[in-house]
């Protein structure tokens, strides 16, 4: 996916990324208000190089190292998920779930579904156990072909799993 690639809007607005967020978050000017009406109007992930490529042909002068540092402000604090793409890239999205979750992403058209995750939290918890591990966490995102592109016959990624 690149820059250039069509966003799809979601029915969400700007104020969903700040209300007890923008209180708790950093410093707040028109380049981070910039990079989360972004983020707000994406349903897919995207890098913090599409970000920027985006923000500067809208004219928004929004540095690139801004857009990493804003991200991951976002990221600690919840507000963005984060993925690894398939070019070893960390890609994000305003997250849509709250509390623990996975994604589940198409490699064909790059869709990504939010899941619970306490049942792989179970799951990790007594693998550890049985080995005699503790403080353990995980990531983990699963990919698949979404029912749209099984339908149409889409072609994979060619970047692999991920964007």
């Amino acid at each position: 996916m690149t820059s250039t690639d069509t966003m799809t809007s979601t029915d969400t607005t700007e104020s969903d990324l700040t209300s007890p967020e923008r209180a708790a978050s950093p410093r707040w000017t028109r380049q981070r208000q910039a990079i989360e009406d972004y983020l707000a109007s994406c349903a897919d992930f995207r890098t913090a190089q599409q970000i920027h490529d985006h923000l500067q042909q809208e004219g928004a002068g929004v540095s690139l190292p801004t857009v990493y540092r804003t991200l991951q402000q976002l990221a600690e604090t919840g507000q963005v998920d984060q993925v690894r793409t398939g070019d070893a890239q960390t890609a994000y999205r305003r997250c849509l779930m709250t509390g623990h979750h996975h994604h589940l992403i198409c490699r064909r058209c790059q869709t990504a579904v939010e899941v619970p995750g306490p049942d792989i939290q179970d799951w990790a918890a007594q693998v550890a156990r049985d080995h005699g591990f503790s403080a353990v966490g995980h990531d983990l995102e699963l990919y698949g072909v979404c029912a749209d592109c099984s339908a149409r016959g889409a072609p994979e990624s060619p970047a692999g799993p991920a964007r």
